[in-house]
Parts: structure tokens; sequence; C-alpha cells
């Protein structure tokens, strides 16, 4: 008899420098292998800075020096199963208006995987 369970893995840390981060929408490291269950973004930059799922629209921001947990895996059907971000998805960000001097980017992705 073999026990199903599923785990939490992580893709590999996700990141910029503030240098990267313009008026432009910049791609945060490789779009995403896997299905995402969270994901975790922290502006360690001393501006404001826009995000965005697509490249193209505004999807929300993060405060300089804050973050953003995005938890898809709280959100259960039993019908339906788990919400997940698609895999292939990227994140992106760009300036809200000023231009970081100073920090980085950090982007950590979380997904499950059956065992």
């Amino acid at each position: 008899m073999s026990i199903i369970s599923t785990r939490m893995l992580y893709e590999p840390l996700r990141g910029t420098d503030f240098s990267d981060i313009t008026g432009a929408y910049t791609g945060i490291g490789a779009p995403f292998a896997n299905p995402i269950l969270w994901f975790h973004i922290i502006n360690n930059t001393n501006e404001d800075v826009v995000i965005s799922l697509n490249g193209i629209d505004d999807h929300d921001i993060v405060a300089a020096n804050g973050f953003f947990l995005y938890d898809y895996s709280s959100n259960k059907a039993n019908a339906g199963g788990l919400l997940e971000q698609p895999q292939g998805d990227r994140i992106y960000a760009r300036a809200q208006s000023s231009l970081p001097t100073i920090g980085s980017l950090y982007v950590t992705v979380v997904y499950a995987s059956q065992v």
C-alpha cells in the first residue's frame, strides 16, 4: 500500500537589482516552470514598484521596503481542486514613479508536487 501526499517545493529564487527597475516592465527571473500555489514579492528598494503578470497591465503595487504574499493555496474547492497561477506566467515589475536608487526586488515561488 502506498501513501500519496502533496509536497510544497520551491523554484529557484528570482531577483533583480534596483538598476534594472525602470519605467517599463522588466521580467523578474524565468517564467514559472510549474503551476504556482503562492509567491512572495519582497521589495527592498527605496521606491514603490508596480507588479504585472503579463508585462502589459498593472496588477498590484509593492511599497518601498515592503512585501506581498499571493497565497492561492488557501482557496480550494473540493470539486475544482487547487487554485493556481498557471505554468509559463512570469512576474514583471516597473517603477511606479521615481526610479529606485538602492536595493533589490525578490520573488519566491512555491508549487505542489505529488509524491
